[in-house]
């Protein structure tokens, strides 16, 4: 099999990102954003996802940086898919973390788009703000040419959503990124096409 790795690489004059993705990993994760709420919540992706992430991210301000995250890590995930040929393509996780319960559904179907249905009570967390989840996934759905659906269906503490949340990314992303060997030289789509 094809290794499916990617290495992306971005600098601006607001933000200096490296990221290597490993889709076929086992959630090992070297992370460091500035930013420790954000690389604590990759950290729950990445070792939900069996994602192999390497990340260093530097920046003007949280939003730019995250921002650029997003767009990196979105890219890395359309080049590591390559042709995406035998993917499952769609999947979905519902993930409880004590007090909270959410739900990410996808599928990588060549076009961008993110529905979010999240509500923080505050707009800090450890002082990230929360309203950068929401920014950090429709950038990411975006770049990574994805249908994104988050749900949080309930929770008190925004710590815990925000971690279920990126848990079940992480179970979604591993399950729509498999080969499945029945079809593993099909493209999953009856259109046979899948936007790259």
């Amino acid at each position: 099999m094809t290794k499916r790795k990617a290495s992306i690489k971005r600098v601006t004059k607001e933000t200096s990102i490296n990221l290597t993705l490993n889709l076929d990993g086992i959630g090992k994760h070297d992370l460091d954003t500035g930013i420790k709420m954000l690389d604590h919540l990759l950290s729950q992706t990445a070792k939900h996802g069996r994602l192999d992430l390497k990340l260093t991210a530097s920046g003007d301000d949280q939003h730019h940086v995250a921002e650029d995250i997003a767009i990196c890590l979105g890219k890395a995930l359309n080049e590591a898919l390559g042709e995406k040929l035998g993917i499952v393509r769609m999947g979905d996780a519902t993930v409880p973390m004590d007090d909270a319960l959410a739900m990410v559904s996808i599928d990588i179907s060549g076009r961008g788009y993110c529905v979010l249905d999240a509500e923080f009570k505050r707009n800090d967390m450890r002082g990230f703000h929360s309203d950068l989840i929401r920014h950090f996934l429709e950038s990411f759905a975006m770049e990574g040419k994805l249908n994104l659906h988050a749900h949080i269906h309930y929770g008190t503490n925004d710590h815990h959503k925000a971690e279920a949340l990126f848990k079940a990314l992480g179970r979604a992303l591993d399950i729509a990124t498999r080969i499945d060997t029945r079809t593993s030289g099909e493209l999953p789509s009856t259109k046979q096409k899948i936007e790259r």
